[in-house]
């Protein structure tokens, strides 16, 4: 039986297949919508949903995650299809993470407009001065960074659990030294579309 974390990496896989092949459908490239991998994510979605005592913080965070951004996307293809059942589809699938940008960033500019914080500023924030043994909030510092990256469309394939949890581990011994300080706060956030990742140290 496949673990909780081998089962979130599978909808986060079959999210990003279930994207390309609403893609080649949209696109002319297949007969019928990809409705059996939908079906799947919905399952294990359900699933999760129902067990949720069962799951630890970062499994909860990405969890949390992954239902966001396939409701918004699931949001998309129900509307692609009913623009293909009109008859009236004009734009290939490909601007599907598009109008999800466009949506996100007339969100935030009504937030500005109502006084409140933009998106951009809900930054994951993390402290630490053991990271090789806080390894949960390593953990939960690595799905923050994954998953904004992941919703910011940026390339994901070169960051590794094991390479991020030597970074952290060398640059706090690294900032605790030059310092001489204990703690040092990661930081997470979106700035201008871009997202960086920041190590500070707490005074």
């Amino acid at each position: 039986m496949a673990t909780i974390d081998e089962d979130l990496a599978t909808v986060e896989k079959d999210i990003r297949q279930l994207k390309v092949e609403y893609d080649q459908y949209f696109g002319g490239g297949r007969k019928r919508p990809p409705s059996e991998i939908e079906w799947r994510i919905d399952l294990l979605l359900k699933r999760y949903a129902e067990r949720g005592g069962e799951l630890k913080s970062a499994q909860r965070f990405r969890f949390n995650n992954l239902t966001q951004t396939y409701a918004k996307y699931k949001d998309i293809f129900r509307k692609k299809l009913k623009q293909k059942e009109e008859g009236s589809i004009q734009r290939h699938f490909g601007a599907a993470a598009r109008e999800i940008e466009a949506s996100r960033a007339q969100k935030q500019s009504g937030e500005q407009a109502s006084g409140a914080a933009p998106e951009e500023s809900k930054a994951f924030r993390m402290t630490c001065s053991e990271p090789e043994r806080e390894k949960e909030k390593v953990e939960q510092l690595y799905q923050a960074l994954l998953q904004a990256k992941q919703q910011a469309g940026e390339e994901t394939g070169k960051l590794s659990r094991s390479s991020f949890n030597e970074f952290v581990l060398k640059k706090t011994k690294e900032l605790q030294k030059q310092k001489n300080c204990r703690d040092v706060e990661y930081v997470v956030e979106v700035v201008e579309g871009q997202v960086k990742l920041k190590a500070l140290v707490k005074a």
